[in-house]
């Protein structure tokens, strides 16, 4: 009984697997999206004489996206596409 308790595991645990990889796709698509956004914005302006100087809007959304990537999505997919590739027990190394 364990065992089928195990194989009935592992099934679930695979399932899951991909899962994770399908979410982690969408997540690799988010990113493209996000970085075409900041692409659209144009280059990035000479920066400011002024350092009180409030960055315009543009500015602000490329920073925001970067960010956002660097810090938060980036992380969240290599995450996910580890776990969703990590070897189930039996057939690690």
């Amino acid at each position: 009984m364990a065992e089928a308790e195990d194989v009935a595991g592992h099934g679930a645990a695979k399932a899951a697997q991909a899962k994770v990889g399908e979410v982690a796709a969408e997540l690799q698509a988010l990113r493209d999206r996000l970085s075409a956004v900041a692409a659209s914005l144009g280059p990035e302006r000479e920066t400011a004489s002024d350092a009180d100087e409030e960055p315009d809007v543009a500015t602000e959304l490329r920073s925001v996206i970067q960010c956002v990537l660097k810090d938060d999505i980036l992380p969240a997919i290599n995450d996910l596409l580890d776990a969703s590739r990590y070897p189930a027990e039996g057939e690690r190394k």
